[in-house]
């Protein structure tokens, strides 16, 4: 995955905005103003997910592409090295995970505006 196609994707899920509120090299996705993803656009070198704590652990030991986020709270993000060892299959999964928790700690209203579900 390149960094078009990350944003591409991260950008077709429902809702989800692009921008640069840190830096003019931090790329953030946001879903109602909550962060789900962030990358370096200079380097690509990692990309960051947010994850249940749990989760986060497991992911570490069971791929060595997956590190404690990088500048972000290493108890519920994890950031991917993309090093083209990890199956976009895998990382597009990850990135609808970290969407989805997000959705998760919103309002029950705007859950249902997104999700359709009651």
């Amino acid at each position: 995955m390149n960094i078009e196609e990350y944003r591409s994707f991260c950008l077709s899920l429902r809702e989800a905005k692009e921008g640069l509120p840190f830096d003019e090299k931090t790329l953030v996705f946001t879903i109602k103003g909550k962060m789900f993803g962030s990358t370096n656009i200079e380097t690509f070198e990692l990309i960051n997910v947010k994850c249940k704590p749990e989760e986060a652990i497991v992911l570490r030991e069971q791929f060595e592409a997956v590190i404690p986020g990088y500048y972000m709270n290493k108890k519920h993000w994890n950031s991917i090295k993309m090093d083209g060892t990890i199956s976009d299959k895998q990382i597009k999964e990850w990135i609808n995970n970290s969407y989805n928790l997000v959705i998760s700690t919103l309002p029950k209203k705007i859950q249902k505006e997104l999700t359709g579900k009651e």
